[in-house]
């Protein structure tokens, strides 16, 4: 038994190197597969960020029979006015807002809905990341999200009240809950240190253009019920799910990790250098490939909950993962938070969503040459501190001074979106293969947590924008000085258990 457990021990050591080798050039096949698996990512970006529009309070007009002799003006609030003397621009079943007759509402009540997504993304990715680690794997988990996110968002046309409508969305949020997550690792554990970041990248870049699809799709429908955007985007969505789990194939780093060192070499050699599958049979033959009992004992000895177990039962690896979950809570105020609230500002919502959507893009490169030449740490401060003081003038600058607010708002979510991607590829490296998924989907569930705040603190902030804004900003800026407790993982390579990470930081500080 020893004996097994050391030549697993000596093929895990060297997994890092075969890959580096077999993957040392980044093919079409390599390409297609990254696009596959970020496809869910752009269903995802989509859902997130559909309530902006669904879930919106409609523009209004005063009557034209009554407003000779009513006290109906654009200024004036429907809620004290008769319903004869106004009437809405679009039909009334617009948005959830206009269909149910929600005008009048609590700010608490017509924020349930976003609420309740973010509420179960956050609850499902407690319960469903750490699959992705232990007995399912990334592909099946991100299968599992995508079809429960995906038939929910169809089954949310059929909503005949706020309270079935927030339901579903939560239903809808549960199962979106590991989608980003699953991506993300999908993409960075099937290459080497080279691609890692360009590649990661992906997924932030697919969730934009969902999010960025949006106003068109809003704007095509601008004359229909809200439940037109809901068939738009869920059933593409559907339809994605084959191709998902015919085309898409694991993570070789979570086939070796668990036993199935046959299926991973398979994959290995599929997306090989040209001319490298002879080569990398033998490497894994000087490695020690393990034997049958071996690849038994790591299939069975498999607890659904024990890598987030081990999150926690060794002192580094807790500090890591509270310090990474602080930053994600306070970098999710922002991101989540600032194009919620774009209504507020008094800016037309399809050019201010788009605009976010836009500003987006550029933050992708950007990211990519800080990853590869500057501090992580650094760079995660630098930038939640500037957002955090845009979003405060933000909250500061009066309604009066709409251009210069807006500004201020997409500076303050370009840092944020900036700050995201730095944080999330930074979190893989600073776990291993064991736990990361399950590090990586709590820092995103801090994230999503943050926007069930944030949605709230829209819907109160309509009145007062400090409330809103400036709580943003304030939470990104202080909740960024927590990136000193991490250390920097520039040029470092992915380890496999929580034993080689532990090596080779107490190497780095001896």
């Amino acid at each position: 038994m020893e004996d097994q457990e050391t030549l697993r021990n000596n093929l895990l050591d060297s997994l890092d190197q075969i890959i580096e080798q077999s993957q040392s050039s980044f093919g079409w096949k390599q390409f297609l597969q990254a696009i596959l698996v970020s496809l869910a990512s752009l269903f995802d970006g989509q859902q997130t960020f559909i309530s902006v529009y669904t879930d919106a309070v409609p523009s209004w007009h005063c009557s034209t029979a009554t407003t000779s002799s009513s006290s109906c003006t654009t200024s004036s609030s429907i809620c004290d006015l008769p319903s004869s003397d106004w009437s809405w621009d679009a039909i009334s079943s617009h948005t959830i807002i206009s269909d149910w007759d929600l005008q009048c509402s609590s700010s608490f009540i017509r924020g349930i809905p976003a609420s309740s997504y973010f509420l179960g993304s956050v609850i499902g990715g407690f319960l469903l990341g750490t699959l992705a680690d232990s007995s399912l794997g990334r592909k099946k988990v991100l299968l599992i999200s995508c079809i429960t996110m995906s038939l929910a968002s169809f089954l949310t046309i059929f909503s005949p009240n706020i309270w079935v409508y927030s339901a579903v969305r939560f239903v809808s949020g549960f199962g979106r809950s590991s989608i980003s997550t699953c991506v993300l690792v999908l993409l960075m554990e099937k290459v080497g240190r080279k691609w890692r970041p360009r590649l990661g990248i992906m997924q932030f870049f697919f969730f934009t253009l969902g999010f960025l699809s949006l106003p068109l799709i809003a704007y095509v429908n601008r004359d229909n019920s809200w439940r037109a955007l809901y068939l738009c985007t869920s059933i593409p969505a559907i339809l994605y799910c084959i191709l998902l789990q015919f085309f898409v194939s694991e993570s070789p780093r979570w086939l070796y990790m668990h036993g199935f060192v046959e299926e991973a070499i398979a994959i290995l050699e599929k997306s090989a250098a040209p001319n490298y599958p002879s080569e990398l049979k033998l490497l894994l033959v000087s490695a020690g490939m393990p034997s049958e009992g071996v690849e038994e004992t790591s299939k069975t000895n498999n607890h659904p909950y024990k890598s987030m177990k081990d999150l926690f039962a060794k002192r580094w690896a807790m500090k890591r993962t509270l310090t990474v979950m602080v930053l994600g809570f306070g970098i999710g105020m922002v991101y989540y938070g600032m194009p919620l609230g774009v209504g507020n500002l008094g800016f037309n919502i399809y050019l201010s969503v788009m605009f976010n959507a836009l500003l987006e893009i550029p933050s992708y490169p950007i990211t990519c040459i800080i990853l590869e030449r500057w501090s992580r740490k650094y760079s995660v401060l630098a930038f939640c501190l500037v957002s955090g003081i845009f979003g405060i003038s933000c909250a500061i600058v009066g309604n009066g001074q709409k251009g210069i607010r807006i500004g201020l708002e997409l500076a303050s979510f370009f840092c944020s979106r900036t700050a995201w991607n730095l944080i999330s590829m930074f979190t893989v490296e600073l776990f291993p293969t064991c736990v990361r998924n399950s590090a990586t989907s709590l820092l995103r569930q801090s994230y999503v947590l943050s926007a069930v705040f944030s949605s709230i603190l829209v819907s109160v902030g309509s009145n007062n924008g400090f409330l809103s804004y400036g709580v943003f900003g304030l939470a990104i800026f202080f909740s960024g000085f927590f990136v000193a407790c991490l250390p920097d993982t520039r040029g470092g390579t992915l380890c496999d258990t929580m034993e080689e990470q532990e090596g080779k930081e107490n190497m780095i500080l001896g």
